[in-house]
């Protein structure tokens, strides 16, 4: 759905952004990630730490997912919010920084001193799988 009015380059920025996720088939070939005591089930939308379900929105379960099923590896956020968000040119990169704090603010024992979530300074950000 897009309101009016609306710019050419917006629709067709929609457009391909839902191409690209329905073209996928990530909902057929999502698989649960389990690292450490986290354990993410896109089947049933959960995210449990230990034995505590942890309640999170979607655009941060789908940024943890997205993180953790590729661990160690480094994220730029213009390529989190394109892989995310899939409209990349409508949020601003601070975006994934307010995500990212509130997903350590939720997972992390010590959010202070982030294990699993980690910045890479002046690049973005990965999730460290030891």
């Amino acid at each position: 759905y897009v309101t009016k009015p609306f710019g050419m380059k917006e629709l067709m920025a929609r457009v391909k952004s839902v191409l690209r996720r329905s073209a996928s088939g990530q909902a057929a070939t999502l698989k649960t990630v389990q690292i450490g005591m986290l354990r993410i089930d896109p089947s049933f939308y959960e995210v449990t730490v230990g034995d505590k379900l942890v309640e999170l929105s979607p655009k941060e379960f789908q940024l943890l997912y997205f993180l953790a099923s590729n661990p160690d590896r480094v994220f730029s956020r213009k390529i989190l919010l394109d892989r995310v968000w899939g409209e990349a040119n409508f949020v601003e990169e601070r975006t994934v920084d307010v995500h990212v704090h509130g997903l350590r603010e939720k997972i992390e024992p010590d959010p202070g001193h982030p294990r699993m979530l980690v910045t890479v300074r002046g690049v973005g950000y990965r999730f460290r799988s030891a």
